[in-house]
C-alpha cells in the first residue's frame, strides 16, 4: 500500500504525545513542551527578554533564532553562554540571566600603546 494512503493512525512518523516539562528561570518556574528550546518556553509563556545589553542595558530576547548571534544567551544548570534558541528544555533545568559587564579599560600611560 503506498504511503498516501496509509491511515493517519498507522503513519510511522506521526508525533509523539507531548509531553510537559519544566524549568526555572530566574526563579520562577514556566513549563513547556519536550522538544521546546528554552527560548520558545519563555517565549510561549510571555517572556520576551532575558538579558541586557552590557553598554546600555538595553533588553534582549530571541533575535535571529538560529543561533547566529548572541542575543538570547543565558545560564543553564551552571553552564554560560547557552544560546536558549538552540537549547532544548529538559525538565528541571535551571535558567538564569547572564550578564557581562563591559570589560574595564586601563587609562593613564600604561594604556598607551605607542
Amino acid at each position: 500500500m503506498p504511503a498516501r494512503m496509509l491511515p493517519p493512525s498507522g503513519d510511522p512518523i506521526r508525533p509523539l504525545p507531548a509531553e510537559q516539562v519544566a524549568l526555572t528561570f530566574d526563579g520562577a518556574e514556566f513549563s513547556g513542551t519536550r522538544g521546546q528550546t528554552i527560548a520558545g518556553v519563555l517565549l510561549g509563556s510571555g517572556v520576551l527578554s532575558w538579558r541586557v545589553t552590557s553598554g546600555g542595558g538595553k533588553p534582549r530576547g530571541v533575535f535571529c533564532g538560529i543561533g547566529v548571534c548572541f542575543d538570547c544567551l543565558v545560564v543553564v544548570n551552571g553552564q554560560r553562554d547557552v544560546r536558549a534558541c538552540q537549547r532544548r528544555a529538559a525538565d528541571a533545568d535551571v535558567v538564569t540571566t547572564q550578564h557581562d559587564p563591559l570589560p574595564v579599560r586601563p587609562s593613564g600611560p600604561e594604556a598607551s600603546h605607542d
